[in-house]
């Protein structure tokens, strides 16, 4: 009987564990071969060949260097953002009573609804020469500005994107944290300030942490609003894998690129990850 409850977990995992290994540990490595294959430009992609030619030519060139910069620093940057704004956002949304408080939760929620093209698409009449943020810098005798085909148009962009995947971790993290704690430090003559940087703060780390995983991830993938709202000229990576697949078809060097990029995010998010895990666990014992 011992051993045949110690396969019940197994067995009732299987279903998940096998569509998990066909849907992303079986492309992955296809995508790792494919990375390793020759390239001709006749023929395409040689099957059965090996070279590291691939990743050579995007280690040795300044020019990928500049692309995977630029997406890690937009990325950073609207990490950075969400923080600043998803978890003060969180915090009074957490403090809110109802009905308000599922009434703002679904306002946060609802781009979630719409797709990431419609709303690259309405940015970009936002932020074009004749859009209402030009017009009204027209009316105070500024501009036009450029705000298109940039990166701050991508940072802003994403940031409308990514804020609900920050609001919604730190807010559960919220709703874990004892009210009474906080009390605690404005009775004893702590300022609100002080409560919030000292009490709060070290509390709602694990819900930043998970937000801005998700936040940074996702960025340095994003594809869409990178394409529409950089425009040629300001590439990430994920435009850059796209031309070399339906471009250029080079494939095994769209694979390279891909996979370099997925081992630069997982060190920094797992060098991020232990840092604030640190940081945690020593705050709080």
């Amino acid at each position: 009987m011992n051993r045949r409850a110690a396969w019940v977990p197994w067995g009732l995992a299987g279903p998940a564990l096998a569509l998990f290994a066909v849907m992303l540990l079986v492309p992955l490595a296809l995508s790792v071969m494919l990375s390793f294959n020759a390239f001709d430009a006749d023929k395409g992609p040689v099957a059965g060949s090996f070279t590291i030619a691939h990743y050579l030519h995007v280690v040795q060139d300044p020019y990928y260097y500049e692309i995977f910069w630029r997406t890690l620093r937009v990325s950073a940057l609207v990490t950075l953002a969400c923080i600043l704004v998803g978890a003060p956002e969180a915090y009074i949304l957490s403090r809110m009573r109802r009905p308000w408080r599922s009434v703002f939760l679904l306002v946060i929620l609802a781009p979630l609804l719409i797709s990431v093209v419609v709303r690259a698409f309405g940015w970009s009449m936002l932020l074009g020469p004749e859009g209402l943020i030009n017009g009204a810098l027209k009316l105070v005798g500024i501009g036009p500005v450029k705000l298109l085909y940039n990166e701050a148009a991508i940072v802003i962009a994403l940031v409308h994107v990514m804020l609900p995947f920050m609001v919604i971790p730190v807010w559960t993290s919220l709703q874990k944290l004892d009210p009474w704690v906080e009390n605690a430090s404005l009775s004893l003559s702590a300022s609100h300030f002080t409560t919030l940087r000292r009490v709060v703060l070290p509390q709602v780390m694990p819900g930043i942490l998970s937000g801005s995983l998700i936040v940074f991830g996702l960025s340095a993938s994003s594809f869409a609003i990178p394409g529409l709202l950089g425009g040629r000229r300001v590439k990430m990576v994920a435009t850059l894998i796209y031309d070399e697949y339906l471009n250029e078809l080079n494939w095994p060097l769209g694979a390279a690129i891909a996979l370099i990029l997925l081992a630069a995010n997982l060190v920094i998010m797992l060098g991020w990850n232990r840092m604030v895990e640190g940081r945690y666990r020593k705050t709080l014992g």
